[in-house]
């Protein structure tokens, strides 16, 4: 039996005509966790969006535990999708609802528990992330910190095998950051779950994470450990991973000459 339990071989996809992936490798072995890191616009989301089954690629596959995910049936799919929790970008809380009722939802959503084991379920992940006493708290009462911790603790309801986390540092302050960061890495090692974290946030994810790829141009242009893509002479990872203005990404977008350009129209 392999070790991962996802696996993206060969793939690409692309939307109306262009491609944003071509040809894709990666893996996620059991247990551990592993950032997929590349500028904006790099198609990072979009892996998770064909990890859940959401959108089909146009070449190549992605295999979770043993099964296709784009040759799966409506109900076998949901099955898959049971297997996955989700923190969406910003936590994407329902905002009628309050802390315990979010977190709950999924466990009345798919399965039959009773609503007192529910509860106890409920209070457990409330607890996990540290707010069990907000459970009666609104969601648009809640800061930006603990609406996302809330949405963690709805993510793994269920004790997901695979958790993704989609830019969970987004519109952070840096203390609220580290209990992310640290949140991520202990609810996985609790759970012995495997995480995907989808971000471009260097610092705090090279603090926690594994294994990191970096998608750019379509491919995957460097994988490795935090440490060894630290020294990586690659110019975008150099580049990337310390935040440099000049190097393979420009700072303009692809123009004509500027002096011809200004000129244009004009007598010279």
């Amino acid at each position: 039996m392999t070790d991962n339990i996802v696996e993206i071989d060969n793939l690409s996809f692309g939307y109306k005509g262009r491609l944003l992936h071509k040809g894709i490798n990666m893996s996620f072995p059991r247990g551990k966790i592993v950032a997929i890191m590349g500028g904006s616009g790099s198609g990072k989301t979009t892996i998770l969006r064909l990890i859940g089954g959401q959108l089909k690629p146009v070449k190549g596959e992605v295999r979770v535990g043993d099964k296709v995910v784009h040759e799966q049936g409506r109900n076998d799919l949901q099955k898959l999708r049971r297997k996955m929790g989700m923190l969406f970008q910003m936590g994407a809380l329902f905002t009628d609802l309050s802390v315990y009722e979010n977190v709950a939802f999924p466990m009345r959503e798919h399965t039959s528990l009773p609503e007192t084991m529910i509860r106890d379920l409920v209070m457990m992940k409330l607890n996990a992330v540290g707010l069990r006493g907000a459970r009666d708290l609104m969601a648009t009462e809640l800061s930006g910190g603990m609406a996302r911790r809330v949405a963690l603790a709805r993510a793994v309801a269920l004790d997901p095998e695979i958790i993704m986390y989609d830019e969970p540092f987004a519109g952070l302050d840096p203390i609220s950051m580290g209990v992310i960061c640290n949140l991520i890495r202990n609810l996985n090692d609790a759970l012995g779950a495997t995480s995907l974290v989808v971000t471009h946030d260097v610092k705090e994810a090279f603090s926690f994470v594994d294994y990191v790829y970096f998608v750019a141009d379509g491919v995957v242009a460097a994988e490795g450990t935090p440490a060894e893509l630290r020294e990586s002479t690659l110019p975008f990872v150099h580049q990337f991973v310390h935040g440099e203005v000049d190097g393979p990404v420009p700072f303009h977008y692809a123009a004509p000459d500027y002096r011809r350009d200004m000129l244009r129209g004009r007598d010279v």
